[in-house]
């Protein structure tokens, strides 16, 4: 029996993200109603209200509900974890603190339903307006991981990543940190799928602020991990021929 599923799930790792849910359940109500698909916010081992929050503000909802991870292991691990419990046709992944909104998957996911070979497709933003010195940053890291993996890899940690379901099942071992975006692209690119980028705004934040991109130190940090699994990375493709 075939089964019929909604066309898009969109996963959404919530982390001590509670003073953004009231906006961000709002919107992904707006993309569930306009794309007839499903939102997961992933409440990721959150200390704070989050839990509580979803649950007032998803009462009685069925197109966007929550799920929730008991021990917080990184970002990776918390989208990995609500991609197990997708349902959709086209599968991906947003942030929670809006600065990236959850409609441009919308628009992403046009792209698949206008292809002949969506299972062929990986869309993904491409992050406009942003300050000089997060720009120069972003294509000096992008130059680095262009060179070292082969592969024309820019603006890598740019939110939605979007890809057909089968892309998800071919998986193997990807990260539970934040180089689930990189792993997630250099895969497609090793697929040779077709990257399609959409322009998206990159405002900033409403509240809280970024785990990394606080300080040079906090930088450094983000830099030595990204480095440490990009060689991995590449070492992983070699074994397998890529």
């Amino acid at each position: 029996m075939t089964v019929q599923r909604p066309p898009l799930s969109l996963l959404i790792p919530c982390y001590n993200a509670a003073a953004n849910l009231p906006g961000l359940v709002a919107r992904c109500l707006v993309l569930a109603g306009t794309t007839g698909g499903e939102v997961i916010l992933v409440d990721n081992g959150s200390s704070d209200d989050t839990p509580a929050v979803l649950q007032k503000l998803l009462a009685g909802q069925t197109a966007v509900r929550s799920l929730r991870v008991d021990v917080n292991e990184g970002y990776g691990h918390g989208i990995v974890s609500g991609l197990r419990a997708a349902k959709g046709e086209v599968i991906g992944w947003t942030h929670a603190d809006l600065q990236t909104d959850p409609m441009d998957a919308a628009r992403a996911l046009r792209v698949f339903q206008q292809s002949e070979t969506p299972e062929l497709l990986y869309v993904k933003g491409l992050r406009k307006a942003r300050p000089l010195a997060d720009t120069v940053f972003t294509a000096g890291m992008s130059l680095f991981e262009t060179v070292l993996m082969g592969r024309i890899l820019r603006d890598v940690n740019a939110q939605p990543n979007l890809m057909h379901r089968s892309v998800v099942d071919a998986w193997t071992d990807p990260p539970k940190d934040f180089s689930l975006d990189l792993f997630a692209l250099a895969n497609a690119k090793k697929r040779a799928l077709d990257v399609v980028r959409i322009p998206v705004l990159f405002p900033e934040r409403i509240h809280g602020q970024s785990s990394w991109n606080v300080d040079w130190a906090a930088k450094r940090k983000f830099i030595g991990r990204t480095l440490d699994y990009s060689f991995r990375l590449r070492r992983s493709f070699a074994r397998t021929g890529a």
